[in-house]
């Protein structure tokens, strides 16, 4: 598997003390005093708060950043609400009461404007674009992480939805929504059409993963305990993983309580959230159990409640805890590398009911709230990427060293000035 962080940055507690200071840089920045217009309650953006997003990384400078903080999403796009009205009401309009100001205009235009409600899973095509399912608004938010332009898939209209949880995409952008109210997986194509649904053994199914190369669909179902395996293509179940009727109380390696978020790695092994064990557990392709990681506590290190879990380029673990609102990066062997978050706020890195976190295949991590309703964006620097730039800093260095002297060997190539005649042996 993938390597650990750079050694260029500390690991191990060297990595938490440099997340507490980076935490430290992002709860104590300045808020800017300036009073703005009255607009409608969204989560205050990283300029709201004089944050330079640009600086916003873990760990902090000097060390290699090995997490950047890009955006956050909360919504459909905001309208311009300091665009003057196209037309001037006459009297007549106003005396009719049909003319609008530009306040009015602006309670209008947000009138069927969508905000994320409580999102929880998450995925991305193959175009790049962030889909949320939003249990809450009973809809599938697409995103448009570059210009946060934003389509959505709606219940009623394009699918049926009662109470979607999670979500997972193939290579060809079809698309798995998992629906515990509803009970099923509902299977929707690239033009957001719904082609199938997968309920056979099914009970409450929460979490999604694909293995694109073995053509397994992972779900998670919280009420049997179990990983539900099925053929992504056929949609037959194939195999169960865990037992079932114990009601949340085994503890046994191979076993679960409450499941919740699901991941593969490139090698085919399944990653579980096992929430109410506190841990991680690990199967391989065929199901067999490798082994678990995780023990109970509220502090970096340990779990309160494990909820979703990713895989990065390299290998690490990611794992995000909505009580400690909390993410943690851990190696294969269970050892921490480092965590965002400590205690619940709204700041860039700051979580409020973190629920599930997804990487892409542009290393970019992606986690979704639901105190209040958001996502935020962050990048992954892969080890490649730091071992350059840690090569980088290294020439600069040694360039920056051989083009100055020291001033013994400058002195020592200076040639002596002669010695000045006397005067009285002209």
């Amino acid at each position: 598997m993938g390597e650990r962080f750079h050694n260029s940055v500390p690991s191990g507690r060297g990595w938490l003390a440099l997340a507490v200071l980076s935490l430290m840089l992002v709860s104590t920045s300045p808020s800017f005093g300036q009073k703005k217009k009255a607009q409608p309650a969204t989560t205050a953006t990283p300029s709201d708060v004089g944050i330079d997003i640009r600086k916003v990384v873990w760990p902090q400078p000097p060390n290699i950043a090995r997490i950047k903080y890009e955006a956050y999403f909360a919504g459909e796009k905001l309208p311009d609400f300091n665009a003057k009205p196209k037309k001037k009401s006459g009297w007549m309009d106003r005396v009719a009461g049909t003319a609008q100001n530009q306040d009015n205009g602006s309670a209008e235009a947000m009138r069927n404007h969508f905000f994320l409600g409580e999102p929880h899973g998450l995925a991305v095509d193959s175009k790049g674009k962030l889909y949320v399912a939003d249990s809450k608004v009973a809809a599938i938010f697409i995103f448009d992480p570059e210009t946060h332009d934003t389509q959505m898939i709606k219940n009623g209209k394009d699918a049926s939805f009662k109470l979607i949880m999670g979500l997972a995409m193939d290579d060809n952008d079809r698309m798995f929504v998992a629906d515990s109210g509803a009970r099923h997986v509902l299977v929707i194509n690239s033009q957001h059409h719904v082609e199938a649904s997968i309920s056979e053994g099914m009970s409450n199914p929460v979490g999604l993963a694909l293995d694109t190369e073995n053509r397994f669909l992972y779900v998670t179902d919280v009420d049997l305990d179990q990983i539900l395996v099925y053929d992504a293509d056929s949609f037959q179940l194939l195999r169960k993983i865990g037992t079932t009727g114990k009601d949340h109380t085994l503890t046994t390696p191979g076993d679960f309580a409450k499941p919740s978020g699901v991941a593969v790695d490139p090698d085919g092994n399944l990653f579980v959230a096992d929430m109410l064990n506190a841990r991680i557990e690990i199967f391989d392709a065929d199901g067999n159990f490798i082994r678990a990681f995780g023990k109970r506590g509220d502090g970096p290190g340990y779990f309160a409640m494990p909820k979703g879990v990713a895989i990065d380029a390299d290998g690490h673990i990611w794992v995000t805890d909505p009580q400690q609102n909390r993410m943690q990066v851990y190696t294969q062997e269970g050892q921490l590398l480092i965590y965002i978050g400590n205690g619940q706020g709204l700041l860039p890195g700051m979580f409020s009911g973190v629920q599930y976190v997804t990487i892409d295949k542009q290393n970019r991590v992606f986690t979704s709230e639901v105190f209040p309703g958001r996502v935020q964006e962050f990048r992954y620097v892969t080890q490649a990427e730091a071992t350059e730039e840690f090569k980088r800093r290294e020439a600069a260095k040694k360039d920056k060293s051989a083009g100055q002297k020291p001033a013994a060997a400058e002195a020592a190539t200076v040639p002596e000035k002669p010695a000045a005649k006397d005067s009285a042996a002209k």
